[in-house]
């Protein structure tokens, strides 16, 4: 079992709006400027003329599947009058898996509510798969399913076991994805995953599509830790192959993802054009210019179409934050990042005049977009318009602190993880992807009081910042190493153990990923801090940081590595 997160994690960490910017003393503004050879753009100006369907085809997708989207509302009011639950409970994952289930909110509460209200899975005798798949649905909509409903399918030597021979695969794969929707404390379930990933990995090489795939794909990212369009886009492939599909459904997937597809492919469009007219390569050939990578980024967050606005505002808003994350982190001075922070404090054009050339343009362009993108939000009727601003000044806030903090060797001699991650989770901005998702989703979700919950740092976003931190620090630690920002977590694990090899500091960092996970998914059961929506967000955040940075590899500043994904979500049809 992993060892605990150390309990300071689990507190409010201080908003960077709280840690004043000192002043410095001395410095020369005009060193010798590094040079970084990053890994160039991809996709270029390709979404400039990119569409995936003429008007016309898009049109006839959109007539076909609200004929399927109400046929298949039917066979969800049918099957939930049923007395069937593992019926019942097959339909909710599909719908789920294919990345449909956001049309259908209301009638998928109801089904699970009525599972959880009427079925006591401790009193009845289902089969592995159908155990599982209850503990999975309910645990992933925040209801808490007793964990105790396993110890029936556990013989005396603590092994788990099935009774249906001809599925053994598919059970061990159901326990193997429920179990890690663990939370703290619940053994069974930490046996559970050992014992059913030595059987996966036993078995997958004498498997054949579409299990072997689903095996494949589990062992590499358990299934409720996989980005939502990423996952539906390979569970369309699966369904098609599956002789139990139903054919109206696996029709309205692939409209429907057909049909969302044409639209990000549009929000493409827009923010390529806006790039160009930025024209920030020119001044800052230093950065890493990754629109198109962002976007996805976003994209993982928040899917549907109704915020289509809000992701083409998030992937405006973290250009800019990827930018400071380069200009901190690997080229200003610790001068040029105190004067550039003050500027962003001080938020007028004038202030640019005392940056230096290559942080002027900048500034301005930042001030331009974020003017437009408040006045988009005022005429949307957006109440929550003063935090795009405010969210955006404690990122460069955030970034400071930990510049001026390496500039001490306050993080050579870091003692611990723990003191280390009281700078760098602030600095990982991941607080600030799920808080601005917020205030995109709008008046009809987000509050005031949401907001600053969000930005207070609850233990859901803790956790969600310490997955991604550890998990970026051991992606670049091999890359940055001898660099100014080369100072991590891996280092400070090192430390801490008594020297031990980075190697051996990526195991143990690794364990307080998969504790920050157990956090995660313990603050989502009910009662729960905050509405469904914005939980989701903050789950859905995270699973893009795990996805980014799978296999100890950075696949933002590797673009190559992301290719093929986005060539078939934005490119391909299904």
């Amino acid at each position: 079992m992993a060892t605990s997160v150390p309990s300071v994690l689990l507190l409010p960490v201080p908003t960077c709006t709280d840690m004043l910017v000192s002043p410095v003393e001395g410095g020369d503004l005009l060193h010798c400027k590094p040079h970084f050879d990053h890994h160039p753009n991809v996709w270029g100006d390709y979404f400039l003329t990119f569409s995936p369907c003429t008007p016309s085809m898009l049109l006839n997708m959109k007539r076909k599947a609200h004929v399927s989207e109400e046929q298949v509302r039917r066979m969800i009011l049918e099957c939930s009058s049923g007395p069937n639950l593992h019926v019942k409970l097959e339909l909710v994952d599909t719908l789920e898996r294919l990345c449909i289930d956001y049309h259908y909110e209301k009638e998928i509460e109801n089904v699970l509510r009525r599972v959880h209200e009427e079925e006591d899975d401790t009193d009845n005798h289902y089969d592995l798969h159908t155990t599982a798949l209850r503990f999975y649905l309910l645990r992933k909509h925040g209801y808490y399913a007793s964990p105790d409903v396993f110890q029936r399918f556990r013989d005396e030597e603590g092994n788990f076991t099935c009774d249906d021979n001809n599925n053994g695969t598919r059970s061990m794969l159901s326990l193997y994805n429920a179990a890690h929707l663990r939370i703290h404390g619940e053994e069974i379930l930490d046996d559970a995953i050992v014992f059913t990933r030595n059987y996966l990995q036993s078995v997958v090489k004498h498997l054949q599509s579409p299990m072997a795939d689903e095996v494949c794909s589990a062992l590499r990212t358990p299934l409720f830790r996989r980005p939502r369009r990423v996952e539906a886009r390979h569970y369309i492939s699966v369904y098609d192959k599956l002789p139990t599909r139903n054919e109206t459904i696996l029709e309205f997937a692939k409209l429907d993802f057909g049909i969302l597809q044409s639209l990000y492919c549009e929000e493409l469009n827009i923010l390529t054009m806006w790039w160009k007219e930025l024209q920030l390569q020119d001044h800052l050939s230093f950065a890493r210019d990754r629109m198109v990578e962002m976007h996805f980024w976003m994209l993982g967050v928040l899917f549907e179409p109704q915020y289509s606005y809000g992701r083409t505002m998030l992937t405006k808003l973290f250009i800019f934050v990827s930018i400071f994350d380069d200009i901190y982190d690997n080229y200003s001075t610790l001068e040029e990042s105190k004067l550039f922070t003050e500027a962003i404090e001080r938020w007028d054009e004038e202030a640019a005049e005392e940056l230096p050339g290559y942080m002027k343009f900048f500034y301005k362009k930042v001030l331009t977009t974020m003017k437009s993108i408040e006045t988009d939000l005022k005429l949307q009727g957006n109440k929550h318009v003063d935090y795009v601003k405010n969210l955006l000044i404690d990122a460069t806030r955030c970034f400071y602190n930990e510049v001026k903090w390496r500039s001490e060797g306050a993080d050579q001699v870091a003692a611990t993880v723990e003191e280390h991650l009281k700078i760098s989770v602030p600095s990982s901005c991941c607080m600030h992807v799920p808080v601005y998702a917020f205030v995109a989703m709008g008046n009809d979700v987000t509050t005031d009081d949401a907001i600053n919950w969000g930005m207070a740092y609850p233990k859901i976003i803790t956790s969600s910042c310490i997955v991604g931190r550890l998990a970026n620090d051991i992606a670049s630690h091999e890359r940055e190493q001898g660099s100014s920002s080369s100072s991590s977590t891996v280092e400070a694990c090192m430390r801490e153990h008594g020297g031990i090899t980075k190697e051996e500091a990526y195991a143990k960092l690794r364990e307080l990923v998969e504790e920050s996970w157990m956090d995660i998914a313990g603050e989502c059961l009910r009662p729960a801090a905050a509405p469904p929506p914005l939980l989701e967000a903050v789950v859905n955040a995270t699973r893009v940081l795990d996805f980014v940075y799978k296999d100890d590899q950075d696949a933002y500043t590797h673009p190559s590595l992301l290719k093929d994904t986005i060539h078939s979500i934005y490119i391909l049809s299904v």
